[in-house]
């Protein structure tokens, strides 16, 4: 009467061996160190680094923060998780038995003819008990192999989830200075715009009086109408860059607290990039993919047991009475049903299985290994645009100040008579140009510093 527990207990207690091939990292096809063009010095770690931390501005912060909840892809990235937690759930069920509690009744009536005493009779059985349906006994580990592939399925959605929240971060910063960078710009554009239509208003009284010419005011004319079409421009980009940020963060946040300007920001890009094996391997969208590699190899192991036999039973224990008021006082009933499945003939689909397991795996080292080689070029990018684009900006900002004193030189020289207009007019073009080029340099360089903390692997508590 014990023996179907003990064989339930011993079934559970099993584990079988894994045909699945031992799983070996492969090496990372990228080099040993960082370009020299791409300097990895630096006194901060981005992975231990919070975003709160690495970006000071109290406006950005509660930007991000209101994108970390309200961004519909980041919620569906969250809801992915939650569907692979629940399917590799579904995967380590399968490795125990179901066990259900069983109370059934069944009555039959037995026509005179198919009686041996002639007569009909109406039978009554009612039964309860513990009943387990179907258990595979995983001598060849093709159910532990389903598990392991499940579970790294969860493992891979949970790291791609993270890889999301840290570029989705990272966006919203790049996408903030964009902003900032728009506005700084149209307000340049703006004092283009008033102090040209100034000078225009000046040469037209000149010429009134016969100081200056129809050319000078054509000129001035023109340098105004062009400004309020560059203006125009700045405009729409501002407007573009103020919808794409609303996009990301997915919600219009009330009461946010002041920003500070470009040159304001406060981001430190002090970061130090180890070897490269060190840095891309801990990458989350690295982690993402070695997690799709492990479920590939584990689904090969799934798909060569099915060519082996397959063992599952059938099990039941409980009371059984031909009465239903005198079932607790009824005998002891029993059944056990082994039941052992052998594949004979399936016109090739076992073999297929195996070489369709084995082609993701190949598919899966690849994808595995661009993942890195695509992260190393990342990396290498963005070091090498900390160094370059911090020598470009001092440029920058030299040639700005050489043209705002060459234009008030020029302005002098017009005023005393000195020069013709048009020395003014190409003056204000070059030092608008230098602005503008300066503004946008500052913001390059922030977004290069926001993108290097992703692509090392930055967030600390992510």
């Amino acid at each position: 009467m014990h023996k179907p527990l003990i064989l339930t207990a011993l079934c559970a207690a099993l584990a079988g061996c894994s045909l699945a091939p031992e799983y070996q990292r492969p090496e990372p096809p990228v080099a040993a160190h960082w370009p020299e063009s791409a300097p990895a010095e630096g006194t901060r770690r981005a992975a231990e680094l919070d975003w709160h931390a690495f970006f000071p501005d109290a406006r950005m912060q509660a930007l991000i923060a209101a994108a970390l909840e309200h961004n519909r892809d980041m919620r569906v990235a969250a809801a992915r998780v939650e569907e692979a937690r629940a399917l590799y759930g579904i995967a380590r069920a399968d490795r125990l038995p179901n066990v259900d509690g069983v109370l059934s009744g069944a009555s039959a009536r037995t026509p005179g003819e198919l009686t041996t005493t002639g007569n009909r009779t109406t039978s009554h059985r009612y039964d309860v008990g513990l009943s387990v349906l179907s258990f595979e006994l995983d001598f060849w580990g093709r159910v532990k192999s389903l598990n392991d592939a499940a579970l790294a399925g969860y493992l891979a959605t949970e790291e791609a989830r993270r890889a999301f929240r840290l570029s989705l971060i990272a966006d919203v910063a790049s996408a903030y200075l964009i902003g900032l960078e728009t506005e700084e710009r149209t307000v340049l554009a703006r004092e283009t715009v008033r102090s040209r239509g100034e000078t225009r208003t000046m040469i037209a009284h000149r010429r009134d009086v016969g100081l200056a010419g129809d050319l000078d005011y054509l000129q001035a004319d023109g340098a105004y109408e062009q400004a309020k079409a560059d203006l125009a421009a700045l405009e729409r980009q501002r407007a573009a860059a103020i919808n794409a940020l609303d996009l990301l963060v997915g919600t219009q946040p009330a009461d946010l607290p002041m920003g500070a300007a470009l040159d304001g920001q406060g981001i430190v890009a002090d970061l130090a990039a180890d070897l490269p094996s060190e840095v891309l391997l801990k990458r989350p969208d690295v982690l993402a993919a070695e997690q799709q590699l492990i479920a590939a190899n584990a689904n090969i192991g799934a798909a060569r047991a099915a060519f082996l036999p397959r063992i599952t039973l059938t099990a039941g224990l409980g009371l059984a009475s031909g009465a239903l008021s005198g079932l607790f006082d009824g005998g002891g009933a029993w059944s056990f049903q082994p039941a052992l499945r052998l594949p004979l003939f399936d016109a090739g689909r076992t073999g297929a299985n195996v070489d369709l397991a084995e082609a993701r795996k190949v598919i899966a080292v690849a994808q595995y290994e661009k993942t890195i080689q695509q992260a190393f070029r990342e990396v290498a990018d963005l070091l090498a645009a900390r160094k370059y684009l911090v020598e470009q900006l001092q440029g920058q900002e030299a040639a700005q100040k050489a043209q705002e004193q060459r234009l008030r030189l020029a302005e002098a020289r017009y005023q005393a008579g000195i020069s013709s207009y048009l020395e003014v007019l190409d003056a204000q073009r070059e030092t608008f140009s230098t602005q503008q080029a300066t503004v946008a340099t500052r913001r390059a360089w922030l977004t290069s510093a926001a993108q290097l903390y992703k692509a090392l692997g930055g967030g600390g508590q992510l």
